[in-house]
């Protein structure tokens, strides 16, 4: 048995962006290409083959900092809840480099609940494995606010559920604005035990 099952349907990418220092700024800089490694985007800070641990794992992980997978290398956002999310903040447009993405895909519906594992590849065989959906935070309110005053406040709970995923680079390669992104999910039925 396969453990992924190879969709007909295809996701393309519209926007790639870097973020240069999180502490500086959460801001992305837009890219036209960029040769992903198992490390992620190189030199961007949310790279790297480890990280360390914060709120999201504090259950497994009590002491902050622990070293950890890094398996939020990057942020996937969907064009389409974007664009639910910038209606609901009543902008007429939310860029994602606002938010931190590191991708933004089209052509994929509720795309925040992709299933974990599931993959994205791209022409060149770089391959995306998807962690989590990525739960909405302030940070990014931050930056929206600075942009658009009175509307940063409202951004986590218009982003609820559309957020988009965090990932991980399986394998390298060259990802670039226009790829069309094969799609990959685990090819196993809903765990009863949930």
């Amino acid at each position: 048995m396969a453990g992924l099952k190879k969709l007909d349907v295809t996701a393309t990418v519209t926007w790639l962006g870097w973020v240069e220092s999180r502490e500086a700024t959460l801001r992305s800089e837009p890219l036209e290409a960029v040769e992903a490694t198992l490390d992620g985007f190189p030199g961007e800070d949310h790279g790297g083959a480890t990280r360390p641990s914060c709120s999201r794992v504090l259950a497994l992980y009590p002491e902050r900092g622990t070293t950890i997978r890094n398996t939020r290398q990057l942020s996937i956002v969907s064009a389409e809840e974007l664009a639910e999310v910038a209606d609901t903040l009543k902008l007429e447009e939310l860029a994602p480099e606002l938010i931190g993405a590191s991708l933004v895909i089209s052509g994929l519906p509720d795309f925040s609940r992709i299933p974990p594992g599931t993959r994205l590849q791209a022409p060149s065989g770089a391959t995306i494995t998807v962690d989590l959906e990525n739960g909405p935070c302030n940070f990014p309110a931050k930056e929206i606010e600075d942009t658009h005053p009175g509307h940063g406040k409202g951004f986590k709970a218009a982003a609820m559920g559309k957020r988009g995923v965090t990932a991980w680079m399986e394998r390298e390669g060259r990802i670039a604005l226009g790829d069309s992104l094969t799609v990959f999910v685990p090819d196993q039925p809903s765990w009863a035990g949930a």
